[in-house]
Formats: C-alpha cells, sequence, structure tokens
C-alpha cells in the first residue's frame, strides 16, 4: 500500500510541469492568450536544440516544444484557424507561438488591410489554439529572434512565400530543418473575401445604408445614394407583391382543396340520400310493407260494407199472390225497388195507389 501511495504521489509531481504551472493549453482555452514580453521567453530550464525526431516522440519532457506561426491574419477566418490548429497539433506537447505583423510593414510590403493591427492582434489571441502573441513580428526570421523567443521549430504551408526581393522567406529555417509543413484550407483566404466584397460592392453598400450607415461614412455620393435607396424601396415593393402572391396562392388552393372535399361530400350524400329513397319508396320498399300493414289492420278493424245493388243482408218476404189476381203493373212490378224508410209520405202514397188498383181490378 506504501509504495501505491508513493506511485501516485510520483505522478502528480510528474504531471506539474512548467506548462502546467503557467497555466499550459487549458488556460489558453478559457483566457485570451498571452502577449510575449518585450525582452524575449525567460526560463531557468535550459534550452536545448532539438530535432523533429525528438519533438515527435514527446521529448524533452520538462518543456513543451515551441513552435512558432507567423502572417498577417487579416480577416482571420477558418482558413486561419486550421493552419495554427495544425501548428498547435504537430508535436505531442506544443506550445504555439503566433507572430502578427504591423499595419505599416504590411502596407508597405504586401498591401493594405481591411483590419487594423490591434484588431488582429486581438483576433489571435482569442482563438483556442494559440499561447502567445508576438506583436510586430519582422517579416524575415533572423536567427536573432529565434533565440530571444526561444523558438524550436516555425511552421507554414509548404508553399514558397516570395516577398521582399526574395524567392522564399523561409529558405533559411528549411535548410536549418527547424521548419514543419501545414496544408492551406482551400476555398477561403483573406483576398477571396475582399473580392466577393469588391464583386457585390452594390449589394453591401445598400445593405448598410438599410442599416442606418450615412453616405458620408460609406464614402457614396448624392447621386448614388438616391439610387441604392430607390432600388431598396423597389425591392421592397418586388418583396411585398412576392409575399402576396404568395398567400393568395395558398389561398386559392385552399379553396379548391376545401370545395373539392365539399364537392366529393356532396356526392357521397347524395348517393347516401338516393340509396334510402329507393330502399324506402321503391317496389320493394319498406312504404309499400307499411301500406300494406296498415290496409290488413283496417280490414281486420272495419268489416266489409254491402255493395249498391246487392240484395239487403236481411231481405222482405215478398206477399204471396193468389193465382186468381192479375199481374202486376209495370208500375208495381216485383223488380222494383222498395221505398225507402225515410220518406213515410211516398210509402203511403204507393199503398194507396196500391190498394185502389186491386179494387179496380176485382
Amino acid at each position: 500500500m506504501a509504495r501505491r501511495r508513493r506511485g501516485r504521489g510520483n505522478n502528480a509531481q510528474q504531471q506539474q510541469t512548467p506548462q502546467n504551472r503557467r497555466g499550459g493549453p487549458r488556460r489558453a482555452q478559457r483566457e485570451p492568450a498571452e502577449f510575449a514580453k518585450p525582452t524575449g521567453y525567460v526560463t531557468e530550464i535550459p534550452h536545448e536544440k532539438l530535432t523533429i525526431t525528438q519533438a515527435r516522440k514527446g521529448t524533452p519532457a520538462n518543456r513543451p516544444v515551441r513552435v512558432y506561426a507567423d502572417g498577417i491574419f487579416d480577416l482571420f477566418h477558418s482558413g486561419h484557424a486550421r493552419a495554427l490548429m495544425q501548428a498547435k497539433n504537430v508535436f505531442p506537447n506544443t506550445h504555439l507561438i503566433v507572430g502578427v505583423c504591423s499595419d505599416e510593414l504590411t502596407h508597405k510590403l504586401k498591401g493594405y488591410t481591411v483590419m487594423t493591427e490591434d484588431e488582429r492582434y486581438d483576433a489571435l489571441r482569442h482563438c483556442r489554439y494559440v499561447d502567445e502573441v508576438v506583436r510586430d513580428a519582422p517579416w524575415t526570421l533572423t536567427p536573432e529572434f529565434l533565440k530571444k523567443h526561444k523558438i524550436d521549430f516555425v511552421a507554414h504551408d509548404d508553399i514558397p512565400y516570395t516577398s521582399a526581393g526574395s524567392e522564399d522567406v523561409y529558405k533559411d529555417i528549411k535548410e536549418a530543418g527547424m521548419f514543419v509543413a501545414t496544408q492551406r484550407t482551400e476555398g477561403i483566404s483573406t483576398s477571396d473575401l475582399i473580392t466577393r466584397i469588391v464583386r457585390d460592392y452594390d449589394i453591401y453598400v445598400r445593405r448598410n445604408l438599410q442599416r442606418g450607415y450615412t453616405a458620408r461614412e460609406l464614402n457614396v455620393g448624392f447621386i448614388k445614394e438616391k439610387k441604392y435607396r430607390l432600388q431598396n424601396q423597389v425591392d421592397k415593393m418586388k418583396e411585398t407583391v412576392r409575399t402576396v402572391e404568395e398567400k393568395s396562392k395558398h389561398f386559392v388552393y385552399r379553396v379548391e382543396e376545401k370545395s373539392q372535399d365539399l364537392i366529393h361530400k356532396w356526392e357521397e350524400k347524395s348517393r347516401e340520400f338516393i340509396s334510402n329513397f329507393l330502399e324506402l319508396f321503391g317496389p320493394d320498399g319498406a312504404w309499400h310493407a307499411i301500406q300494406e300493414r296498415s290496409g290488413r289492420m283496417l280490414q281486420a278493424l272495419s268489416p266489409y260494407s254491402s255493395p249498391r245493388g246487392s240484395p239487403s243482408s236481411s231481405p222482405t218476404r215478398r206477399r204471396s199472390v193468389s193465382p186468381d189476381s192479375p199481374p202486376f203493373s209495370a208500375s208495381a212490378s216485383p223488380t222494383s225497388a222498395p221505398s225507402s224508410p225515410s220518406s213515410p209520405k211516398k210509402r203511403t202514397r204507393s199503398s194507396h195507389k196500391a190498394a185502389s188498383a186491386n179494387n179496380g181490378h176485382v
């Protein structure tokens, strides 16, 4: 158990390297990177020259490998960040130093920049891969500069950089075996970004006019300002018309969709109504069945009445006529219907006539 404890203590002591005591890579990710001191890098640890093979193995163990990368870094973009990431990860234990050239030197040897030197310094300080920033970095690296900042290796892309009357400003570094190559990111560069802005100059001027910038701030004349503002108004009207058209198309589409749904529902309801009507009033429908049943019920409740001209259900007996009596006259024919009981006067008259006729025959 004692041995294990001593072993853990030794590991903890090994982890407390000078890099960790200074803050190390974690500090570079949580806080802005430090500016290099004008006097250079001072340390008590002896600085021995390393080879690339030794650095790739992670030696020496008592200090990180100091890698230097320089540039203009105008309009800091992802291509710059990728190059610095490669320089940071070129060795297992790397302290990345980034040199940024001043405005005066850049404007003299390369051209005008969009960002000022202070803006470019601050942009590099807030890159997560950077541990230290050197302001007013030299255009060409000298042995004195390398010794002052204790630089072990210089990282840059392998394409020869022609400038300041030299075919390659990193020629001496490459011959000394202190150069490590990084890969360029295709498709993006500061020149490409500036080209996009120049190509779409009118669009960006109109954009900034809309955002409140004055024509004087944009270095735009009076006539061009009015032209751009008129174009902005025309674009707004076009956008409004386009929006109205899209809304109207959407409304018409919804109306058509609703009308089709209504027609479909109406067809279904009409078919259902017709089928129900045929089931109810057709030849085999329920209505005829109801009529038949109601007729049978009425017949069962009320018997049939005697038809007209048919003999009465209780006929009166005829009087028997003697053989000696003469035959009846036409007025008193046996087929004559008996007088109705509702007319007694007519019945008495007819009876008197009959009696007088009988008496005359006698």
